[in-house]
């Protein structure tokens, strides 16, 4: 269902006061990511920084991007939270607004057992709407297991996920125990994405297609043609941005990118904090050999 490049969203506000969005510089990112041919959309994510938004500025982040989307490219709402009844708030505002599908990462923190996973994600899956699992160990301290994978993908509004492990054979053992339905598996590391195409993944909810869309559509676009060799090059002239925008904890790198290149993205809000000035020269001298 939900294939190819999907930028994972910055949320540029206008000030660090935890008051002002930038719902013009919203738009006009939207317009230009849809522009340079991606595939979807994913507000609210990490990279949104969900996690400092209010429950009305989630809402109406995604308002704007069903909006501004206005049924060219799927919107696909991050809604995850480690309180499945804030969880179930945030999808049935994102249902309600007309959002394609749902992007739900692991409860954080709690560390919930396996019984307790399989409730959570059933319950949003209940609501009716296309939900992606989020896989991101990193951030939440808790990896989803290939085996929970696969018997989550058995329902039928469970239609992905997206992998951030950075373990190839876990997401090799997925593609291969859900052949048989109509699951995908997305990327969650923009260094990852050929590879995960090669194994059978569908795409990637990209950090760096915020910057370079149209080299990681070129990338997607590729591989599906079976230009791997052209696909390998465009992996490896990608790789120094993916780098750098991981320098610091995201979305600080991409955010700050974003504003070199006259794009919306305004400052972050606490407790994350503009870069470090050595890594700010470094991602201005990679952000040199891009368009």
């Amino acid at each position: 269902m939900f294939e190819g490049v999907y930028p994972a969203l910055i949320t540029p506000f206008k000030d660090n006061s935890q008051k002002d969005l930038d719902l013009e510089g919203l738009e006009s990112n939207i317009e230009y990511l849809i522009s340079c041919g991606v595939h979807g959309i994913v507000p609210c994510g990490s990279t949104g920084e969900s996690a400092t938004l209010t429950f009305e500025e989630h809402e109406t982040v995604i308002e704007k991007a069903v909006e501004v989307a206005d049924g060219r490219v799927p919107v696909l709402a991050g809604t995850g939270s480690n309180n499945t009844v804030e969880a179930v708030r945030f999808t049935k505002a994102a249902k309600d607004i007309g959002a394609d599908g749902v992007l739900v990462l692991s409860p954080y923190y709690n560390k919930p057992n396996r019984s307790g996973l399989v409730k959570h994600y059933n319950i949003l899956a209940d609501l009716d709407i296309p939900v992606v699992v989020y896989n991101i160990p990193g951030r939440t301290g808790q990896n989803l297991a290939a085996d929970l994978i696969i018997e989550l993908a058995q329902h039928p509004n469970i239609v992905a996920v997206k992998e951030a492990s950075g373990n190839i054979e876990q997401m090799s053992r997925i593609i291969e125990g859900t052949q048989d339905l109509d699951f995908s598996l997305l990327s969650g590391d923009d260094g990852l994405t050929l590879p995960i195409l090669a194994l059978g993944g569908k795409g990637v909810i990209s950090v760096t297609a915020n910057i370079a869309p149209k080299l990681m559509v070129q990338l997607y676009e590729q591989f599906k043609a079976g230009d791997i060799e052209g696909a390998r090059k465009t992996h490896y002239k990608l790789a120094p941005l993916s780098r750098a925008l991981f320098i610091e904890t995201n979305p600080i790198p991409v955010k700050t990118a974003s504003g070199l290149k006259g794009h919306a993205g305004g400052p972050v809000r606490l407790p994350l904090d503009e870069m470090a000035p050595n890594n700010l020269n470094t991602l201005k001298e990679v952000l040199k050999n891009y368009d």
